[in-house]
């Protein structure tokens, strides 16, 4: 997989979305410093500039179709997860495709997908890793970096040859979806049968669920206490801290 550093960029998505028609895929284009980096929902994604690993992969999946798009938002996530091993860290993922240690977000992953057809024709996948940053001043809850966990600085060269290679491994994976699946409910977040908080979106209400499904289309299944069960797409629920009020970013 190609590899592109840029000094310094507006958002590697867009820089990527807009040379995509020229570009070789699968490719890696990784900034030293994003002026308009973007998060889920919209959020900005805080990177102190030099700090962090701040990239998007161009992909071309071939014969995915777009019912079954979220395998790609699987593969990506798991990719960085096992980047996150390579350095003792485990790692696991927050439905949809947010990456935790603990309770802490140490990975936002956006991704947004080109359908042509009934198929995806392209993906840019939008990755931002908390490397080496000590320091957070932003308004997310609990985040955390790698250097904050282990103590040690990272090479950002090395971390995105790492994580390049780790995409190619998991995009491999799509010809055998399903235990691409199986591997993503392995390393799910809070997915272990417990119940825990939840902001229904949908219905305006708190409830407290444990994650029984999540479907190959992404949709989030949860069982409350009761046996009631409730599918949600994604921005239909959110994940609350225990304890507190504050949703998850």
């Amino acid at each position: 997989m190609e590899i592109i550093r840029l000094e310094t960029t507006e958002s590697t998505n867009f820089w990527l979305a807009e040379r995509a028609d020229s570009l070789e895929a699968p490719c890696l284009v990784y900034a030293l410093r994003q002026t308009a980096g973007r998060g889920q929902r919209g959020n900005s994604w805080e990177a102190e500039p030099g700090m962090n690993l701040t990239a998007s992969a161009l992909l071309r999946p071939e014969g995915i179709e777009a019912a079954s798009q979220f395998s790609v938002s699987e593969a990506v996530a798991l990719a960085v997860a096992d980047v996150l091993g390579m350095h003792g860290i485990e790692a696991r993922v927050k439905w949809p495709n947010d990456i935790y240690v603990g309770d802490r977000k140490i990975c936002g992953i956006l991704i947004e997908n080109s359908i042509y057809g009934r198929t995806i024709g392209r993906s840019v996948a939008g990755i931002g890793i908390n490397v080496n940053q000590t320091r957070f001043v932003g308004d997310a809850p609990n985040p955390v970096s790698m250097a904050m966990l282990n103590g040690e600085t990272y090479s950002l060269e090395d971390m995105a040859g790492n994580l390049a290679a780790a995409l190619e491994s998991r995009l491999a994976m799509l010809g055998d979806r399903e235990r691409l699946h199986e591997e993503f409910m392995e390393r799910l977040w809070r997915g272990d049968g417990i119940a825990y908080p939840f902001a229904d979106r949908r219905a305006g209400e708190r409830i407290k669920a444990s994650i029984e499904a999540v479907d190959p289309d992404g949709m989030l299944t949860l069982c409350l206490d009761g046996g009631e069960t409730r599918r949600y797409a994604f921005k239909e629920v959110e994940f609350l801290l225990d304890g507190a009020d504050s949703i998850l970013k």
